[in-house]
């Protein structure tokens, strides 16, 4: 049995590395291939290139690469027909991987999405289209399975991979010590983002909210989670210039769990936090067309997922013309000042993280894959499309 995985960014490389070694102890002998990065070619699967070394954010930087993106979908089609795999797993990237599924069902090639498009942010049509290329949607959140569901499409809600990588602190007083936190003191966490785009817009204006709160409160220490796809230099030349003493550090989860309060940009990494119990602030800005358009195509009432899987707002959310370093200081200080709120919010992230479901995403889905390419051996169509 041969199966091909897509995975176009950092997390879905992540995930696409799971769900390798559970197909592979499922089915010893299976053989895999596909794109990623290198977590899944250490999980064992035969790369055909690495576009998780791309580093996208908004819709102009999407523009600008999109001869880049036709390039990397003509290899994947010359792939498949190629190779004939018995499935296609795609892991998010959704705008990459929607126009790969729909050219394996015109060979006949059953597809899985894994992580699929949001679709509840952008509205039904996304999730039509997904229910009518895809053979089966593997759904993390069950909100989004009721979507898909409703779409048309044959989904298995599997819960959040999350669930299997991120483990409670074990000794949370010895993380606090090792980033020089004293007892009495705070430790305000940074998490900018894994993207460059990202880091340019954000971590500025958390800086400069570090220097307020400086200004206002004793004994605070500050950490930053940084991302393996970002380049530490240009970070520490950053946090340098703003004359904040901060600790940047490779284990970004060791700032999650170790933080009373977390500047936390949009994206998975709020989910991530949520986790660790930890309050935070969401924060996120792009460039002025994309957020334009945005405000236009996405039909979302919050931006942080927490608060999405809440249905309310259980932490703050700063983004675009809000995102000041004045209101992103105001909103940290109110933690900081007020223990109740800090332990409130822990309580109502402990209830969103229960909506995830159980450990074993990776499994689950690998269930759904297995069964998909079961049923599609020997459909393929042969030539070309």
């Amino acid at each position: 049995m041969k199966i091909m995985l897509l995975a176009g960014e950092a997390s879905g490389d992540l995930h696409g590395s799971t769900l390798a070694r559970e197909l592979r102890r499922r089915r010893p002998g299976l053989e895999l291939f596909g794109i990623g990065g290198q977590r899944m070619a250490e999980a064992g699967v035969r790369l055909l290139f690495d576009p998780t070394r791309v580093s996208l954010i908004g819709f102009g930087e999407a523009l600008r690469r999109l001869p880049l993106f036709r390039r990397w979908q003509g290899e994947v089609k010359r792939a498949l027909r190629r190779e004939r795999p018995d499935a296609v797993v795609l892991i998010d990237f959704g705008g990459f991987n929607l126009g790969v599924a729909a050219y394996a069902a015109r060979l006949g090639i059953p597809a899985v999405y894994y992580i699929p498009p949001a679709a509840w942010a952008w509205g039904e049509g996304r999730a039509a289209k997904v229910a009518k290329s895809c053979t089966r949607v593997a759904s993390v959140f069950p909100f989004e399975a009721e979507v898909y569901r409703k779409a048309g499409a044959r989904v298995t809600f599997v819960g959040h991979p999350l669930l299997d990588l991120i483990r409670p602190p074990v000794n949370r007083e010895k993380t606090r010590s090792a980033f020089g936190v004293r007892p009495g003191e705070y430790l305000v966490g940074l998490l900018p983002g894994s993207r460059r785009q990202e880091v340019e817009q954000l971590l500025p204006v958390m800086l400069a909210a570090g220097e307020r709160l400086a200004g206002r409160l004793d004994g605070l220490r500050w950490a930053l989670g940084l991302a393996p796809t970002i380049d530490r230099e240009r970070v520490a030349g950053l946090a340098a210039a703003s004359g904040l003493p901060v600790h940047i550090s490779p284990a970004a989860h060791d700032v999650m769990q170790a933080a009373d309060v977390l500047m936390v940009a949009s994206g998975t990494a709020t989910l991530e936090a949520a986790l660790f119990g930890t309050p935070m602030v969401m924060v996120y800005r792009v460039g002025a067309f994309t957020a334009w358009l945005a405000r236009r195509l996405v039909k979302v009432r919050h931006y942080a997922l927490p608060n999405i899987l809440a249905g309310e707002e259980v932490v703050p959310e700063l983004v675009q013309e809000d995102l000041t370093a004045e209101r992103l200081a105001e909103e940290v200080e109110g933690y900081l000042r007020d223990p109740d709120r800090r332990e409130r919010t822990r309580q109502r992230l402990q209830a969103v993280v229960a909506k995830l479901g159980e450990p074993g995403a990776a499994g689950r889905a690998a269930a759904v894959v297995l069964e998909a390419a079961e049923e599609g051996r020997g459909k393929n169509r042969g030539g070309d499309v």
